[in-house]
């Protein structure tokens, strides 16, 4: 029998939860990714002890969570790192801008894959940097692979660091060890470094193995940047407890100058939480997974059958499904459409560049009867639009 019921449908409007209160009050959020349930009791229980304690003064990371983290990462993926090569930031983005910030100059290239989340879209920008673009292909399936060519023909004699996420936020691809061999060969061929954001590491869907690029090969492993967390694991986000997994010595301390002064450490409540998360939360995430798993399935079935000619590829891992509208009779922008009309907030599509435009992204991380109403208004509002037209 489950421990935890995820069917509960808990009202978030009423409180600081940026998901339920972006848009109006009639509009069922499935757009950013949080999930729409009640974090592990493991961690509930650490921040209400913390919280018991009564002082809040300036915190320190807890002795045993270095050595929690490399147990998890040999354990998972057979990855030997030591302590010292962690480093503890207040989230994968702000990871992800100061490694740009370390290891580049103004007028430098960092490399892409689109369509992608946002913010590592921004990210070259912040460091005054250009953005040098891949396009991912679409399979007839649904499934996104990557065109080697291409991937080599995108870098330019100013390029300096590859950005990779994988699982791949938005498409959901869980990429294969032969692909991330070619993507590292080509980086080390032309001298690059790799941030890779690895956060949705832990949310593997049904036969997906995740493989961390940095443990390829020691090689690799020296100009790589590892950004993980809890956070989307365990549904604990708003606690902005992240890690950098740097081996090599000098790149860590370039990485560390990028933020001093700027990038404000671990706080402790987001320190408590990861810790409980990291060494209690695994009987917690292996029911979310199967939870996860179910509503990926559900909705595999239900966008055909509810919505003509919108397709979804399978995702195998996250909790986000990309939906391709572009065949569907659906007028304008879909996130537009679906917003208006149908009462139902998405992702827009275009905001993940290359490769975006006539697409939404929907978070599938909440009760199945949340998605069964959010699929229920946006079939009423495309059967409507249809009518009209």
């Amino acid at each position: 029998m489950a421990t935890y019921d995820f069917d509960r449908v808990i009202d978030r409007r009423c409180s600081d939860c940026d998901k339920w209160r972006r848009y109006g009050a009639d509009v069922l959020p499935l757009w950013v990714a949080d999930m729409d349930f009640v974090s592990p009791e493991p961690v509930l229980r650490a921040l209400h002890e913390r919280v018991d304690h009564g002082i809040f003064g300036y915190g320190t990371e807890p002795p045993e969570l270095r050595q929690v983290v490399v147990e998890r990462l040999a354990r998972l993926y057979g990855w030997q790192v030591d302590p010292q090569a962690l480093v503890f930031v207040p989230g994968v983005v702000t990871g992800f801008n100061m490694a740009c910030r370390a290891v580049t100059s103004p007028g430098d290239g960092a490399l892409v894959q689109t369509p992608v989340y946002p913010p590592i879209l921004k990210a070259p920008a912040n460091a005054r940097l250009t953005r040098d673009e891949m396009k991912l292909s679409l399979q007839p399936d649904g499934r996104y692979t990557i065109d080697f060519a291409a991937f080599e023909e995108a870098i330019t004699d100013r390029t300096r660091i590859f950005i990779l996420c994988n699982p791949h936020n938005p498409v959901g691809r869980v990429f294969r060890r032969e692909e991330l061999e070619r993507m590292a060969e080509i980086c080390l061929r032309h001298d690059l470094i790799i941030c890779s954001d690895e956060i949705h590491c832990d949310l593997l869907l049904r036969e997906s193995r995740h493989v961390p690029i940095a443990s390829l090969d020691p090689e690799v492993a020296e100009r790589t940047i590892t950004l993980i967390a809890p956070s989307k694991t365990y549904n604990i986000a708003g606690l902005h407890c992240s890690v950098a997994i740097i081996q090599n010595a000098e790149l860590r301390a370039q990485f560390k100058a990028a933020g001093a002064g700027l990038v404000p450490g671990v706080d402790v409540m987001g320190y408590v939480a990861g810790l409980a998360a990291y060494c209690y939360g695994e009987p917690w995430l292996e029911e979310v997974l199967c939870y996860l798993e179910a509503n990926r399935d559900w909705l595999l079935q239900a966008v055909p059958a509810q919505l003509p000619g919108v397709r979804m590829g399978k995702p195998e891992g996250t909790y986000l499904a990309w939906l391709d509208c572009r065949q569907a009779a659906i007028p304008g922008n879909p996130f537009e459409f679906f917003l208006d009309k149908a009462k139902v907030g998405l992702s827009d599509g275009q905001d993940f560049g290359q490769g975006g435009a006539g697409f939404v992204r929907l978070n599938f991380g909440c009760p199945r009867v949340t998605l069964a109403e959010a699929l229920d208004r946006m079939q009423a509002a495309m059967k409507a639009a249809l009518a009209i037209a």
